[in-house]
């Protein structure tokens, strides 16, 4: 059996791989408040053979609980299989934030069982640091799709825990909050109608999982985040953020280090527009204890040359 691709690339072993007839690299810039600032960034200067994908249109669905509910997966490898991606490629996505974005199309990637996916770490400023070379004539998208990621059309999103299943679990699991501090803390709600945070959540924004240069931290630095802020008496640890797109980075970075979280889609988004209870304030920590050893050591695998 193939084995999986390590999950992080660096700039420059992905620009050696460059032009691999199976190789996709997939520019995920988006940003909250400019919907036209990945597809700017984008034709400005971009990967050379990188397709665009946008959060809004192509890694979410029309509707659904939240401000960017999931796409059905049968949609999802549809719109990949258009865009020249499918079974057997090896998918790399990036953005400018250091994989905030790019990590939801890594993981409706891995949660559909396509291993072959991972982030380029430090992302677009790591390429252009690195002096690699960077193109801005759009990649022409294939005229005949890609053989879809093989999927069951009745399938329904794995990894994934909706608003009444987590409200009615609320102290039985690890739950984590991925968005910016001060949203957390109710000081500032720039886009949802209300302020706070899920009670018994902790905050992990998903920067405090970088270095200063936008890199993720080593493994043994994320296992001591991870250590001090996952409940090690519950199960399973739970990610939301504000609309379930950086709560993937969260997922991702625990995936380095073998620890498996699951998404809450709707995020804040669902629950504050939902009548549930909201909390403010720092939250309180979670139990004390080292959580047990991952049982999938190799996820823990990096790729930093």
């Amino acid at each position: 059996m193939t084995q999986p691709d390590p999950p992080l690339i660096s700039a420059a072993s992905l620009a050696d791989r460059l032009g691999e007839p199976m190789l996709r690299v997939v520019d995920c810039r988006w940003a909250l408040n400019d919907p036209d600032h990945g597809p700017s960034a984008y034709r400005s200067g971009h990967i050379p053979g990188a397709i665009h994908l946008s959060i809004d249109r192509d890694l979410s669905g029309e509707s659904g609980p939240g401000r960017h509910p999931l796409p059905t997966p049968m949609a999802f490898v549809e719109t990949l299989a258009r865009a020249g991606i499918g079974a057997g490629h090896h998918v790399v996505g990036y953005d400018d934030v250091g994989g905030g974005h790019a990590a939801r199309l890594w993981w409706m990637l891995r949660s559909l069982g396509h291993e072959h996916t991972g982030l380029l770490d430090g992302g677009w400023q790591a390429w252009v640091a690195g002096n690699h070379p960077v193109a801005t004539a759009p990649t022409p998208r294939p005229t005949v799709p890609a053989e879809p990621v093989p999927v069951d059309p009745s399938l329904e999103w794995p990894g994934t825990i909706d608003r009444q299943t987590l409200e009615a679990r609320l102290g039985a699991v690890s739950l984590v909050d991925a968005r910016a501090p001060e949203r957390f803390r109710g000081e500032v709600e720039p886009i949802d109608p209300v302020a706070g945070h899920i009670p018994t959540a902790v905050n992990l924004p998903s920067t405090a999982l970088l270095d200063a240069t936008g890199r993720f931290l080593r493994t043994d630095q994320l296992t001591a985040r991870f250590d001090t802020h996952l409940d090690s008496q519950a199960d399973p640890v739970v990610v939301y953020c504000g609309s379930g797109v950086t709560a993937c980075h969260d997922i991702f970075a625990m995936h380095l280090v073998g620890i498996e979280a699951t998404l809450y889609p709707g995020s804040w988004s669902d629950w504050s527009t939902s009548g549930g209870e909201v909390a403010t304030g720092p939250g309180s920590p979670p139990a004390t204890g080292t959580r047990p050893p991952p049982t999938t050591p190799e996820h823990s695998a990096r790729d930093r040359r």
